[in-house]
Parts: C-alpha cells; sequence; structure tokens
C-alpha cells in the first residue's frame, strides 16, 4: 500500500489545500498560470474610512483591486450613484478606481464632502471598499475677544483659558512668549489637557505680558495664535514698600503675608467624574490642583493595581496613561493632591467599550464544481456587534438567489457549488462605536491539471540523507500524483518512499543507487500531465585524520592535524576555529593544506582548536584541546650595560686616512648594537672629543676619513639597549700631515658703514680647516658692471676688512679666499655687495590727498627716481599734524605723527583724524641711511563728526517738583552743535522704570530748569550733544525731587508712579502724564561706527553704542569669505573697544560687534586686513634738554633733602623723609600705571617730549573719549599698528597726548635716567 504523510479526504482539507494553491498563484512564479486562472476581485488598497483632506490640495480617493478579469470600477457618493462623467473637476485614474478631484484649478473641497464607497466588478462577482467620508481640514481664525489683564496676588491660583477654534482635526496646543520660546512649565505651572494654562500658585517671576496660546492645525501646516495675556503678580513685600513710600509714619497700612492653602482641586472639579474609553486606545485621566506649597499628585485604582508596563505619568504626575487598553481597565481611579496642610481627592469612574473587532474574518475559498464549503465571520465588541451579509454589494436578502447558498447567522455553508456560484461575499460587523466591513469570495473552477516545477531540475544529496523531489501542481478538481523512476519505470510504491499532499516525493535514505529521472504525473477528470526531474547522490565528506589533544611548553611549536576525503565532483574548503571563533591575527598562526601551526606558543593560546569543512552539500568538524604549561624554570639574566672596548689600535696611516681596531668588552647579556668613534685634536682644541663615526656591533674596525694637521687620538664607546658603556682608552696620537686649505670662509658680505667705503665680513675657518699653519685670506674686490681689475690685499686671520674711497651705493663683486704656508684654497664663488650709502636727494612730488570721512584720509604721491635715493629703498614716510580746529579757530601746539609705508608704495591711508579740523603733511622718502627732504606742505580738511560727551552734567536746586540741570559743552564737539538730547526717565522703589521722555535743546542753552516732576521720586537722566552728522557719546545722571514736607494730600496706594511731561522753563503750556512702571527692555539699542586697525598679527576694534547702561560686549570675527564658525571673544567691563590677537598676517577678516542680554542684538559687519608694517620711533628720550633739565632738578632736590636730613639728625631730631617725599613726589618719578584700555604710544617729532601711554575709565564703567584730539587709541596697541598691501596704516605713531596723566613708558631705547632716578628712590 501506497504510504502517505498527514493526507486527509474531507472537504474542509481539501478547501483549505486550494485556497494555499490560488494564493500561491498570486506569486509571480508563473506568469502563464496567473494570466489563464479566473478570480473575482479583491480589495488591495483604500483610503482611510475617516478621510480628512487638505482643502488646498487635490483630493485623492483610492480604490485598487486585483482580479481576472481586471475588474471595472464605479463610485456611490451618500448612498447613491455618483456619476463622475459629469463632473469635469473629477477624474479617474486608468486602470485603477482612484478618483481625483481637481481642488487646484477651481473646485472647493467643501462640494465635495460626503460618504463614498467603491465598487470593483468583473464576470466572477464584485468586492466593495469601506464607506470613506472625506471632510476638509479646517483651521478657523481665534474669534476677537478684550482680555482683561490678570492681576492676582501672590500665592493664588490662576487659570489661563486658551478655548482654541473648534478645527478638524482638534488643533495640537502650547504656550510660548513673543520670543517663540515656550513657556516653562513645573508641577506649579502646566498645561491642562483641554489646552489651558494652570497656576497651582502664582510667584512675582510669572509677572508678564506674553502669555500666548498657539494653536497647530498639522492638516494644513498653519499655526493660529491668540492675543497676549497679561498676568501682574502683585508680591506682598513690594506692595509694602510702595504703601510705605507713600503713606506717613503715622499711617498703618500693610497687605497681609502670602498664606499657605491646603490643596483644591482646579479640574476636574467636584468629588466625581466619569470617563468612557474604546478598547486598543489611550487613557488619559488628569487631575490639576492648587495651593501653597505647590500639591504633589499621586494616583491609584481602588480594588486593584495600576496596570504594570502599560502605565506612565506625564504633566509632571498630573496625567495618568494607560496605553492599549482592555475592558479589564474599566473602575474607579482615584487621584490624590496632598501639601503639608492637608490633601484633596477626586474619584474617576473609567468604563472601556469597544468598537467591532475580528475573531475571525472570513477567507477566500476556492472550490471545484460539487464540492462543498463554508464562510465564517465572527466579530466580537462592547455592545455585542451584528452581523449581516451581502454578495457583491447587495444585501443578501435581496441578492439574487443560489440554491448553493445558506445563512446560517455568521456563516454562510456552501453545497455542491457550480461555477455560476462564484461571487465576492461581504461581512459587515456594527455597533454604535464603529464597523468592520471584509471581502470574501467564493471562486469555483474547472480547471486541468498543471505542473509548476521546472521542467528537468537538478537535485544533490549526500548518500544516507534524505531527498525531496518536488512536484507543485494546480488544477480543480483536485489532481492525484504518481512517481515512476526512470524512463519506463513502474509506479513507486512501498515504505522507502513518502508521498506528501503538496506532490513532493521524499526519499528518506538516499543511495548511490538513487541516483536516476524521476516522472511526476498529475491528473483529474479534465486530464493528465508529467515532469522529469533528476537526482544526483554523492559521497560524503570525512576527516580521516582528525586534530588531536595536545599538550606544549610556552615558547614552544604545536601543530594539528586535518586530512580529509571527499566526492570528487565537490570543491571542499577548510576553516579553522579557536574556542568557537576565528583564529587570532597573528603570523605566528599557520594554515597548510591539511595541518594548523602554531609557533611561539603563549599561554592565551591555550582552548579547543576545531578543523571545519565545508562542501555545497554538507559540512563536517572535529575539535582539538591545547593545553599549554609552562617551561622549566631559568636562572635569573642580569642586563647591563657593555663593558668599555679595549686594545684600541691604528694600522694603514695614510694623510688623510687611518685604519681603527679594537676588541669589544663584555656585552653583560645584552647585545651591543652599535660602536660610536670619537676623536680629540690635541694640536687646536686638547681635552675637547668630538663625535667622528660610528658602526654596527658586529663590526670592530672601521676606516676613518682624516683632515691635515690635526694631532688626532680616538676612542670607542660600545652601545647596547640598556646603555652606553664607558670610553674606552685613547688611542695613539696621529699627526697628519699639513696641506693647503681644502675651503673658503663663508657667508662674505659687502655692505657701506659710510657713504664712501666697502665694509667686507666674513666667517673664519676653524682650526682644524686651515689643514696648516700660516693661516690667511686673500680679499679682492672690483666694481660691478664696470671694466676694472680685481683689487686684491690679503689680511691675516681677521673676519673684516674695510675699502675707502668707493663711490655712493654701487655694487660691487666680492670674493675672500683663504691660504696658508702650503698655498691657497679652491677658487672661491663671488658675491655682490654695495658701498655705503647716503641720504635721498629728491622728495616725493604730486602729493595730493584724499578725504575718505572725518577721521580718515588717503595720501597719494609719485615716486622719487631710484638714482636719487642713493641707498636700498625701504620706504617712503608721511608727516601730518593737525593746525587747527575749525569749530573752535584756536591754535594748539603742534604735534607730528609719522607713518612709514614700506617698499615703493604710493599711497597710504591717514586714520585717527579729528573731525572737523584742519591738516597739514608732507612725504620723505627713507633709505637705510635715513630720510630725504620733505614734500611741499599739503593742507587738508576733515568734514564734520559726531561730537564726544558734554565735559560735564550737574543736576541742583531739587524742589518739590523740580531740578535744575547744567552742563559743559563736549570737549571734542567735532563739528558745529546744533542741540542737546535731554532724556530722562523715573524710578521706582524696586528699580523699575517709568517711560523715557526726551527733549531737544537748542546748543546755546548751557542750563535747563524741569518742573511738574513727581515729589521724591528718583530720576534718570540720558544727556548728549548732537551736530549735523549725529548724536555723539551720552553721558547720565541721577538726581531725587525733595520729600513733600508741608502736608500736601497724598495719592492713594498704586498711584504717583509715574513723571510730569517736562516742558522748558518759559513755555506756558505744563501737563501732567502718570503712566504704569514697566521692566525697562533697552532703549533703541544700537552698535555702530564699527572701526578696526589692523597690525601684522593683531586688531583694535572700536565701535560706539547706544542704550542702556552695564551692556555685555563681545566681538565675534572670523576669515572673510569663509563658511567657518564665528569666533567669539568676550570683552571685560563695558569698553567700546577690543584687540583681537593671534591673526593671520595678509588675511582678509570679517568682524561684528553684539551685546549679550539684548535678544541677540549685533551691529553690521566690517572687514578689514591684516598685512607687513614696521614701526618707527623717531626719539630717544634720554637725549633731550627738557629731560637731562628735569633730572637735574630731581636730584637736586633729593640733595637738599639729604642736607636736611643731615642737619636735623646732627640736632638730635628725627625727620620724617619718607612721609613727606610720600605727600610731595613728583609726578614725573611715580611709578607708572597700564591700564587696559590703553593702545596707543606717542612720540613728538619736533619737541622730543617723552613717550605717555594711557586712557581714563570713569569709576560708572562709562568710556568717555578724552581731550586728546589726535590719539590714534583705537587704531592700534602699542606701536605696531599696520594697514594692508593697499596703503592703509603699517606705521607707528608718534605724539602727545594732551590733557591725559602719563600712566606708563615703554620705550625700547637705552635704558632712561628716568629707571635710575626710581631705582635711587
Amino acid at each position: 500500500m501506497m504510504r502517505k504523510k498527514s493526507v486527509s479526504a474531507s472537504k474542509a482539507s481539501l478547501v483549505l489545500f486550494l485556497c494555499q494553491m490560488i494564493s500561491a498563484l498570486e506569486v509571480p512564479l508563473d506568469s502563464k498560470l496567473l494570466e489563464e486562472l479566473s478570480q473575482p476581485p479583491t480589495i488591495t488598497q483604500q483610503s482611510p474610512k475617516d478621510y480628512i483632506v487638505d482643502p488646498r490640495e487635490n483630493i485623492v480617493i483610492q480604490c485598487e483591486a486585483k482580479g481576472k478579469p481586471p475588474p471595472s470600477f464605479s463610485w456611490t457618493r451618500n448612498g447613491t450613484h455618483f456619476d463622475i462623467d459629469k463632473d469635469a473637476q473629477v477624474t479617474m485614474k486608468p486602470n485603477s478606481g482612484t478618483l481625483v478631484i481637481n481642488i487646484m484649478n477651481g473646485g472647493k473641497a467643501e462640494a465635495y464632502e460626503g460618504v463614498y464607497q467603491c465598487t470593483a466588478r468583473n464576470e466572477r462577482g464584485a468586492a466593495i471598499s469601506n464607506n470613506i467620508v472625506i471632510r476638509p481640514s479646517r483651521s478657523p481664525l481665534w474669534t476677537k475677544e478684550k482680555l482683561e489683564p490678570n492681576q492676582v496676588r501672590e500665592g493664588d491660583s490662576l487659570v489661563l483659558h486658551c478655548r482654541p477654534p473648534v478645527g478638524l482635526p482638534p488643533p495640537i496646543i502650547f504656550w510660548m512668549d513673543n520670543a517663540f520660546q515656550r513657556l516653562p512649565q513645573s508641577e506649579r505651572v502646566s498645561q491642562g489637557l483641554n489646552g489651558d494654562l494652570y497656576f497651582s500658585n502664582v510667584q512675582p517671576e510669572d509677572t508678564r505680558e506674553d502669555y500666548i496660546c498657539y494653536a497647530r492645525f498639522n492638516h494644513t501646516q498653519t499655526i493660529q495664535q491668540k492675543q497676549p495675556i497679561s498676568v501682574k503678580v502683585f508680591s506682598m513685600d513690594s506692595l509694602n514698600d510702595t504703601i510705605a513710600a507713600n503713606l506717613s509714619d503715622t499711617d498703618i497700612y500693610g497687605a497681609k503675608p502670602v498664606t499657605e492653602r491646603q490643596p483644591v482641586l482646579l479640574t476636574p472639579t467636584g468629588s466625581t467624574s466619569t470617563k468612557v474609553e474604546l478598547r486598543g486606545n489611550v487613557l488619559l485621566l488628569e487631575c490639576i490642583a492648587a495651593g501653597l506649597p505647590t500639591p504633589v499628585i499621586r494616583w491609584i485604582k481602588e480594588g486593584g493595581e495600576l496596570p504594570a508596563n502599560r502605565t506612565f505619568f506625564e504633566n509632571f504626575k498630573k496625567t495618568l496613561k494607560i496605553i492599549d487598553v482592555s475592558e479589564a481597565d474599566s473602575g474607579n481611579y482615584k487621584c490624590i493632591a496632598r501639601n503639608i496642610l492637608g490633601s484633596a481627592h477626586h474619584v474617576i469612574s473609567v468604563t472601556v467599550k469597544a468598537a467591532p473587532y475580528w475573531i475571525t474574518a472570513p477567507r477566500n475559498l476556492v472550490l471545484s464544481p460539487g464540492e462543498d464549503g463554508t464562510l465564517i465571520c465572527r466579530a466580537n465588541g462592547n455592545p455585542k456587534p451584528n452581523i449581516s451579509w451581502l454578495a457583491n454589494g447587495v444585501p443578501i436578502a435581496i441578492a439574487p438567489e443560489d440554491p448553493s447558498r445558506k445563512v446560517d447567522g455568521d456563516t454562510i455553508i456552501f453545497s455542491h457549488v457550480q461555477e455560476r456560484s462564484s461571487a465576492v461575499y461581504q461581512c459587515n460587523a456594527s455597533n454604535e462605536y464603529g464597523y468592520l466591513l471584509a471581502n470574501a469570495f467564493v471562486n469555483v473552477l474547472a480547471e486541468p491539471p498543471r505542473i509548476l516545477t521546472s521542467a528537468n531540475k537538478l537535485y544533490q544529496v549526500i548518500s544516507d540523507s534524505p531527498a525531496l523531489l518536488d512536484c507543485a501542481y494546480f488544477g480543480s478538481p483536485k489532481p492525484e500524483i504518481e512517481w515512476f523512476k526512470g524512463v519506463k519505470g513502474s509506479i513507486l510504491r512501498g515504505n522507502e518512499y513518502i508521498f506528501h499532499d503538496n506532490g513532493t516525493l521524499e526519499i528518506p535514505v538516499a543511495q548511490k543507487d538513487s541516483t536516476g529521472t524521476y516522472t511526476c504525473v498529475a491528473r483529474n477528470e479534465l486530464g493528465k500531465i508529467q515532469n522529469e526531474v533528476q537526482l544526483e547522490v554523492k559521497d560524503p565528506t570525512m576527516i580521516i585524520k582528525q586534530p588531536e589533544y595536545k599538550v606544549v611548553q610556552r615558547y614552544g611549536q604545536v601543530s594539528f592535524e586535518c586530512i580529509i576525503k571527499h566526492d570528487s565532483t565537490l570543491l571542499p574548503t577548510v576553516i579553522w576555529l579557536k574556542d568557537n571563533d576565528e583564529l587570532p591575527d597573528d603570523e605566528r598562526f599557520l594554515v597548510g593544506k591539511d595541518n594548523l601551526t602554531i609557533m611561539n606558543v603563549t599561554d592565551r593560546d591555550d582552548g579547543t582548536y576545531t578543523c571545519i569543512v565545508n562542501t555545497t552539500l554538507d559540512s563536517v568538524s572535529a575539535s582539538a584541546v591545547l593545553t599549554v604549561v609552562a617551561a622549566p624554570p631559568t636562572p635569573a639574566i642580569i642586563y647591563a650595560r657593555p663593558n668599555p672596548p679595549f686594545d684600541l689600535e691604528l694600522t694603514g696611516q695614510l694623510e688623510r686616512s687611518v685604519e681603527l681596531s679594537w676588541i669589544p668588552g663584555d656585552e653583560n647579556n645584552s647585545p651591543i648594537t652599535n660602536f660610536v668613534i670619537e676623536y680629540e685634536d690635541g694640536l687646536h682644541e686638547p681635552g675637547v672629543w668630538h663625535y667622528q663615526t660610528e658602526v654596527p656591533g658586529t663590526q670592530t674596525t672601521v676606516q676613518l676619513k682624516l683632515s691635515p694637521y690635526v694631532n688626532y687620538s680616538f676612542r670607542v664607546i660600545a652601545v647596547n639597549e640598556i646603555g652606553r658603556s664607558q670610553p674606552s682608552e685613547p688611542s695613539e696620537q696621529y699627526l697628519t700631515k699639513s696641506a693647503s686649505p681644502d675651503e673658503n670662509p663663508s657667508n662674505v658680505q659687502g655692505i657701506g658703514s659710510e657713504p664712501d667705503n666697502l665694509v667686507i665680513t666674513w666667517e673664519s675657518l676653524k682650526g682644524f680647516q686651515s689643514n696648516g699653519p700660516g693661516l690667511q685670506y686673500k680679499v679682492s674686490w672690483r666694481q660691478k658692471d664696470v671694466d676694472d681689475e680685481w683689487t686684491s690685499v690679503i689680511v691675516a686671520n681677521v673676519s673684516k676688512y674695510i675699502v675707502s674711497g668707493t663711490p655712493t651705493f654701487v655694487p660691487y663683486e666680492i670674493k675672500v679666499q683663504a691660504l696658508n704656508d702650503l698655498g691657497y684654497a679652491p677658487e672661491p664663488s663671488e658675491v655682490i655687495g654695495h658701498s655705503g650709502e647716503d641720504l635721498p636727494m629728491v622728495a616725493p612730488g604730486n602729493v595730493q590727498v584724499h578725504v575718505v570721512n572725518s577721521t580718515l584720509a588717503k595720501v597719494h604721491w609719485d615716486p622719487v627716481p631710484l638714482k636719487t635715493v642713493r641707498g636700498h629703498l625701504q620706504g617712503y614716510k608721511v608727516y601730518y599734524w593737525k593746525v587747527q580746529s575749525l569749530s573752535r579757530r584756536s591754535r594748539r601746539h603742534v604735534e607730528k605723527k609719522i607713518l612709514t609705508f614700506r617698499g615703493n608704495k604710493t599711497f597710504g591711508m591717514l586714520p585717527g583724524l579729528e573731525p572737523y579740523s584742519s591738516y597739514k603733511l608732507n612725504v620723505r622718502v627713507v633709505n637705510g641711511k635715513g630720510e630725504g627732504p620733505a614734500s611741499p606742505d599739503k593742507v587738508f580738511k576733515t568734514p564734520e563728526g559726531v561730537p564726544s560727551s558734554p565735559s560735564f552734567l550737574k543736576i541742583t536746586n531739587p524742589t518739590l517738583d523740580s531740578l535744575t540741570l547744567e552742563w559743559g559743552s563736549p570737549t571734542h564737539p567735532n563739528g558745529v552743535l546744533t542741540s542737546y538730547i535731554l532724556k530722562f526717565q523715573p524710578i521706582n522703589n524696586t528699580h523699575e522704570l517709568g517711560p523715557l521722555v526726551e527733549i531737544r535743546i537748542p546748543a546755546n542753552e548751557s542750563s535747563l530748569i524741569l518742573k511738574n516732576l513727581n515729589y521724591s521720586t528718583r530720576y534718570k537722566f540720558y544727556f548728549n550733544a548732537q551736530t549735523s552728522v549725529g548724536s555723539g557719546s551720552q553721558i547720565t545722571e541721577e538726581a531725587v525731587t525733595i520729600m513733600d514736607e508741608a502736608g500736601i494730600l497724598r495719592p492713594a496706594v498704586g498711584a504717583g508712579k509715574g513723571y510730569s511731561e517736562t516742558l522748558f522753563a518759559t513755555s506756558p503750556v505744563m501737563h501732567t502724564v502718570r503712566p504704569t512702571f514697566y521692566k525697562v527692555q533697552p532703549l533703541y539699542p544700537r552698535i555702530r561706527n564699527v572701526t578696526t586697525a589692523a597690525a601684522e598679527t593683531y586688531a583694535n576694534i572700536s565701535w560706539e553704542y547706544e542704550g542702556p547702561d552695564h551692556a555685555n560686549f563681545y566681538v565675534e570675527y572670523g576669515v572673510a569669505g569663509s563658511k567657518e564658525d564665528w569666533k567669539k571673544e568676550i570683552v571685560n567691563g563695558s569698553r567700546s573697544f577690543f584687540v583681537l590677537k593671534g591673526l593671520t598676517p595678509g588675511t582678509a577678516y570679517k568682524v561684528r560687534v553684539g551685546a549679550e542680554g539684548l535678544s541677540g542684538f549685533r551691529s553690521s559687519e566690517d572687514v578689514f586686513e591684516t598685512g607687513p608694517a614696521m614701526a618707527s620711533r623717531q626719539v630717544d628720550i634720554a637725549t633731550q634738554g627738557w629731560f637731562i633739565g628735569l633730572m637735574c632738578a630731581v636730584a637736586l632736590l633729593i640733595l637738599i633733602l639729604l642736607i636736611v636730613c643731615f642737619i636735623r639728625r646732627n640736632k638730635g631730631g628725627k625727620y620724617p623723609v619718607k612721609e613727606k617725599e610720600d605727600a610731595h613726589a613728583d609726578p614725573e618719578i611715580q611709578p607708572m600705571k597700564e591700564d587696559d584700555g590703553t593702545f596707543g604710544e606717542y612720540s613728538d617729532a619736533e619737541d622730543h617730549k617723552p613717550l605717555k601711554k594711557g586712557s581714563r575709565t570713569p569709576s560708572d564703567r562709562t568710556v568717555k573719549k578724552e581731550d586728546s584730539d589726535d590719539s590714534l587709541v583705537d587704531y592700534g596697541e602699542g606701536v605696531n599698528g599696520q594697514f594692508n598691501e593697499d596703503g592703509s596704516f603699517i606705521g607707528q605713531y608718534s605724539g602727545k597726548k594732551e590733557k591725559e596723566p602719563a600712566e606708563g613708558n615703554e620705550s625700547s631705547e637705552a635704558p632712561s635716567p628716568v629707571n635710575a632716578m626710581n631705582s635711587f628712590v
């Protein structure tokens, strides 16, 4: 009898089998078969049931289906047929049921709201989609409402209502401020599920005017904003201070202190509430409480535990979140709010309902004519859903009758079906929370057998292993399968074969004689088909010599064998593993054809080694253990430096070489790696040993090269890994014969020290380089490019020779040759030198000046002819000085400044000029000797600029309601003053500022009386001057009106917080304004006039700032044109300048200035370029007459003091010399102080005044410009101010700052007598 495995004759098994075959046909393994089989429609893709669309975009309602023949599609809308041909805005995609409603070309999404359903139909039935509800999303605007400011006492609770507009879908709510920053939330302040913002208790820091609720509508990608909500928290301390400031000592007023309160629930209200949630959804329960201190929320479930792994706490434990809820999660949930004063609780009764969900969804049926089958549709829900059936989209009660089917509740039973019974059935399970719709077809087919396995497929197996020969088939009714072996073989039967239901033939134990051709035959009542496959049985792979257990000593060698035997038609691969992992990546492991060898075994090699042999059909392995043991103990080895070599011997002495040999000392268990040979020159440098050469440690002789006229001695040092040996004893001496020099002096130069000489210098030869006695030098020279003979002279062993009577600055060819008693060295090479320089003869011509702005000018000139320079052209110097200020018409002491421009420049920039002034300049050429004559003076004028700050601001004569202001004009008006600007604002007890009032005052005024001010009120004043160019720096001052002592009626609490708008004292119109105080933001802050002065490796950045005091500045910079991030430097204090250091010469940089705490406020960018420059200093302070006179006066004063002390001592009295010196110290000899803010260094080119450096910083940290008109302090640090290659500033400044005390002396000249006197005193 034929033995079958898992075979059943029941109709249910047959149905399942046919379903498997049909689903397999859905996979395109055999395209021809798929094209031939008929199949009812199946919905493969559809839009969601609740489909919310963007009203701005086209509406796409998906409906895709498959079937054979391909189905056609139709739609219903709101239960009636939807004729898409009559609507020009609606199209259906080709070969698809997907609808596209064109909204972007004139359609309105609202017109297409409704319930849509798709039907896919072919000759075998009709499938329907879900009911697809189309609704356009909505993001309505917030309704306009008048929001009153919320004024609340400190400690009270507060709820800010959001009440967003009703949108589709509902919006996402969040709270932010005006700067689009999310408002911080905590246990005290948090957002509820309804979007409201809850304050358990308010604090003073909650005061703000920009609580803004935002609603984000994701479908339309829009955000709606509610009007800002203002919250003012009244602090009890500040309220009491205000009362005390406005009432007399006899009045008794005061606000109650903040009191603590026990918790009260803000939401939900009452003691109980209910909540219904659907199965599978997320359950969110919320409790928010008021109280002081802030209450803590805790959750429990009455009569049970919160579900583990599905429970989460959010919003600072105010929200309980349970995911994937089920009916078991129904119950009472209690939230408890507790603080130190008590507790409050609320119970939420939760009921979990369920929309329908599948227990058994109906599955497709494929039947043969005359067979039976069933469709089962089982669903559950809460409440329990109703089950209804449809056939081809029509309720089954009114569908065409089919005698083969019978409906029994949730089951349809089919009996003796025919081909006309094919149809698509729909099962609908629904309750009040939703519905489920499933399509399942019944496909009745009558098909002859088909074999899907490829013909003549080859199967290969290993002998004694099972062989599985496939015969995938299809037919309806189900075909019977038979197997034959050989072309004319008989049908296979017996226990040696197993026949599977899917047609597969299994040979449990294949032998070599199982090899051959096997034929599969499939037949049913409609036909028969067969297919042949081939089977090959291979010999198994075997390891005929396996690796064996090995024990090896540490540092030994071990080998494992792995010899294999395999089928000749298979190609094996051998892999070795250690402890089931890859072999270490170590060259000690050598893998051979039949073995594994491990060299120099270590303890880490201990383990299990496995040999694995793989073929395409089988795999075998064998393992062995390696044990590593310690080697026998050996005596400890002592390692040390080698002993010194001995028995040094010189042989083969020649004039320029000798052979040295030696015997090595004991190497002390560390091999000698090399020998170092040193020599001593007993003739020229006795006692000094020099390195000669070194040789490998295996070499004990060496050929040494020698120099003439040297008395050699040699010694040898041995080296191993431990170190160097002591030197050997010296060898015998060997004096080489003399010879003429082999080389000439190096570094030969020719430079004139005077206009009529040429100084030739060189580096002399060392002693052993002379090669013999009597070393001398032959010095030769001749004028270049002139047909002259060489002039030569022989000098002794020196390194300089001076040629006199030469023309001024002409080139010479020079050479120096060595010689001794035995002859000359080889012919030397020639070098070019120049005779001495003289001062230039002519001045630059055609000097032109272009004024760039009020502080910068550009000067041009024509270069002088090179012949008139009479030396190396080093550059040009521009001397410039201020003649007078155009605003004052008063001359002042002339202070010349100097800029040096390297090379053959013909233009340069003059920075640091004073606005609205008259200047003169001249240009001189410079060579190595000095400066040439000056060009004629050129006069130019600078335009107006902004003025400096007023020289002072005094506030006097305070009364109940007035103050008197007096001021001085700016020290540097920098133009014609047009007016003064006065701004002022009141300050209350909490240092809050009131609104700012601005008054414009004529330029000829110097005082003002402000009236109608509030009594006993502090005011802050800001004062600055203006020219036609703009406003200058401001100065600030504060003053207080006096207390009302006459018993004037006081205002009520909260009044009097404003100020009176003030007009000029001569104005008859006065009125009073009393605004509310507020926290002051920076008043129109801005940073302008950013200027840079660049040197070679640093740059000085300066700027002007307008805004609140105490701003913290920073400077950002980077390479111009680079995409790298800006580098940031913090400015110490409130200075308006900064030095960038560590810059790269010749590089363009971008720079900007910002103020921290001003919402990222920054200046515009400026670009500058570093460049090479040299600074020149023209004055030696120690040689000036005024300085010598001053030092003499100081010395005389000290002498007089010494005499007085001597007299007093003789009289027996005491004279406090030190106290008087401290009290009357000469400012010229006081220790000089350097301030961080000083950058300039000046010298007077005409009067030779001392170098001074410094700046002053007022005590209020406000940087003010000093009186010096010519200060270039903003253009460089120290003296090395530089500009780039376009001719901008590269030189140094010299000159004296007026009206500024000396704070330092950084002269780099020779030591000054000042230092000597300071040391003496």
